[in-house]
């Protein structure tokens, strides 16, 4: 059951996606705020106020939410927490309202990519199945939102870095008193977060880069103390630094492994995720194109490959000389 570390108590609670449980932090403050919001499921609901009663609290006592991202394992059960106020960074809204604008704009973003990278005709269902998942994030607006080096009203000592990359919007809280991190999905005990395809702020812009982001702000929490990160699944994150290290050095190691696949031969994006992935592609589509992806655009960034383009605006990836 859930315990008080402090003024914070994690919760993790159930999910019906391949990364398992979710953890969401309740925290004490001026305002008693909830870190994260796990899915919109009634298991999720049932375990959290199972585990709110062990620490003698209802949900009706939870005073806000503030959102570290925009994932729908972050964000279900802001609909079932009614008389909370909800934070966020101004890049969640769009993900929480999901008005048609929007999913359309989602739909093009991921077709038009996925057909640029050879995605086949038979595999194009799986856009669905990614759109179907945020049937499980919350559907309700902002009431404030949250930006770089803003202290979170209610808790005092709390401050945001943003640290977009795992999802544009992404934000962590920092305590620098208790040299203790609140960080969502940027920094996991055991695994690298995937650094997630999104679509452009505003229709027609330039793609964001998340390996590129992710990469540099994990660079950037480097420039803290941090001696503890509370973290969006798994166990807590102690020598944070080294671990950053070494992420960052893993990163750079699978990347020279994708250029080397592309020496002998130029590939399509699709063809390079069948080869790193053959097990995964077709049923974790999203996660795995964006890990290509990831790939691709780093070593893009360092000039280790080439984009070349085809008669139909496929694209082919090929070793630079």
């Amino acid at each position: 059951m859930a315990e008080w570390c402090g003024n914070i108590a994690k919760i993790s609670l159930p999910t019906p996606f391949p990364v398992g449980d979710v953890n969401v932090y309740v925290v004490k403050g001026e305002a008693l705020t909830l870190i994260d919001a796990g899915v919109k499921t009634e298991a999720a609901w049932q375990r959290f106020t199972e585990e709110l009663g062990s620490l003698r609290l209802k949900p009706e006592d939870i005073e806000q939410v503030v959102l570290t991202h925009h994932h729908p394992d972050h964000t279900g059960l802001v609909d079932f927490l009614p008389q909370a106020k909800v934070y966020g960074h101004t890049l969640c809204q769009r993900w929480l309202v999901r008005d048609e604008s929007f999913l359309q704009e989602y739909r093009d973003f991921y077709r038009g990519l996925f057909e640029a990278l050879s995605v086949p005709p038979e595999l194009m269902g799986n856009l669905r199945r990614m759109e179907k998942t945020l049937d499980f994030a919350g559907n309700r607006p902002l009431d404030g939102t949250l930006a770089e080096g803003m202290e979170v009203d209610g808790l005092p000592g709390w401050f945001v870095i943003e640290t977009p990359g795992h999802a544009q919007s992404h934000i962590s809280l920092w305590n620098e008193k208790e040299g203790v991190l609140i960080g969502g999905d940027h920094i996991l005990a055991t695994i690298s977060s995937n650094p997630m395809l999104e679509p452009p702020v505003s229709r027609g812009a330039e793609r964001p880069k998340p390996q590129l982001q992710y990469n540099a702000s994990l660079k950037k929490i480097k420039g803290y103390p941090v001696r503890l990160v509370f973290s969006g699944h798994g166990q807590e994150v102690r020598h944070v630094h080294a671990l950053i290290d070494r992420r960052i050095l893993r990163q750079h190691e699978r990347a020279m492994h994708v250029k080397e696949m592309l020496e002998d031969r130029a590939l399509t994006g699709f063809e390079i995720c069948k080869n790193l992935f053959p097990q995964a592609y077709e049923r974790e589509l999203g996660l795995t194109m964006s890990e290509t992806v990831g790939q691709l655009d780093y070593l893009q960034s360092i000039g280790a490959i080439r984009v070349e383009e085809g008669e139909k605006g496929e694209k082919y990836f090929r070793a630079a000389v």
